[in-house]
């Protein structure tokens, strides 16, 4: 029940070449121009979160309209760069703050404490701990809450 003329389509790709995600860009495109008809009006409508300038300007966004970042950040799973747009739009910018706080909290708390306390440290020696000694080849990440259900989606 969307309005065309109303709707911001916010594309997150790298690379802008992930198989899965043009895919479903193209099949968003297709949609609005039902409705369009002009493809002039996608720069209205699209927006780009990637570092790919070239292919998003291919797919006919303009490229002022494209959130980028640095190369050697890691690809759409990355919610610490311009890719968490998204996630700060659904959950209002004093939370997307908040929430980057907590981020910087816990890289505070790697780069400061003892390795002994050091929680991503310890979590780290476990996993390699039962692989190598018991043989332990998955890692499991169970949710605790049904919010996040598909939180082990963007685990890599």
């Amino acid at each position: 029940n969307l309005n065309p003329e109303t709707t911001l389509f916010l594309i997150a790709s790298k690379t802008f070449t992930t198989a899965e995600t043009t895919t479903n860009a193209k099949s968003a495109k297709s949609w609005f121009l039902e409705t369009a008809k002009d493809e002039a009006h996608i720069a209205k409508h699209f927006v780009a979160l990637s570092t790919n300038a070239e292919k998003v300007s291919e797919f006919g966004i303009d490229t002022k309209n494209m959130f980028g970042f640095e190369n050697w950040v890691g690809g759409r799973y990355s919610v610490w760069s311009s890719i968490g747009l998204s996630v700060a739009l659904y959950i209002g910018y004093d939370n997307f703050v908040d929430f980057l706080k907590g981020a910087e909290a816990v890289d505070k708390h790697f780069v400061e404490t003892p390795l002994e306390q050091n929680i991503p440290v310890i979590g780290g020696l476990l996993s390699i701990w039962y692989n190598n000694f018991f043989g332990a080849q998955t890692h499991l990440v169970a949710p605790f809450d049904q919010y996040l259900h598909r939180f082990p989606a963007y685990l890599q």
